[in-house]
């Protein structure tokens, strides 16, 4: 059995798979920086859920709150507020609509969510380990 029959590593595999292609899309942006009438590109946010439904055998993940203290789910909050809209690209006068400062921050953002997938994934597999009696 290899970690890729786990449907915890088959969830971390995706996101990181995303995450890298994400990465190549900012890249993008950023070198087309100075092409007149270059728009920028971006994935669409993973749901993470769904890509959980579908690694998952039973099709259904819910969280149960049985302690007032607890965190509410997403969809339950009581006092939810209207999310602001993102304002559009500005666009410089050659018609190029990539703010650097802008793609930078995808960037890194994109490589820490990153690093953290790989952290998590590490600490798993030692996790694993040290059940089945390998360290």
């Amino acid at each position: 059995m290899s970690t890729q029959n786990i449907a915890l590593f088959k969830a971390l595999g995706a996101k990181m798979d995303y995450l890298t292609m994400r990465q190549r899309v900012v890249s993008q942006n950023i070198a087309n920086a100075d092409t007149p009438g270059y728009k920028p590109k971006d994935l669409k946010p993973v749901d993470f859920g769904k890509v959980l439904n579908e690694v998952t055998d039973t099709g259904s993940v819910s969280l149960a709150s049985t302690n007032p203290g607890h965190m509410l789910a997403p969809g339950q909050t009581a006092h939810g507020e209207a999310k602001k809209a993102k304002t559009v690209y500005e666009v410089a006068p050659a018609g190029n609509a990539v703010i650097m400062e802008e793609q930078i921050i995808n960037s890194n953002q994109t490589s820490m969510d990153y690093n953290l997938m790989t952290s998590l994934y590490q600490k798993n597999v030692r996790m694993l380990k040290i059940a089945l009696g390998a360290q």
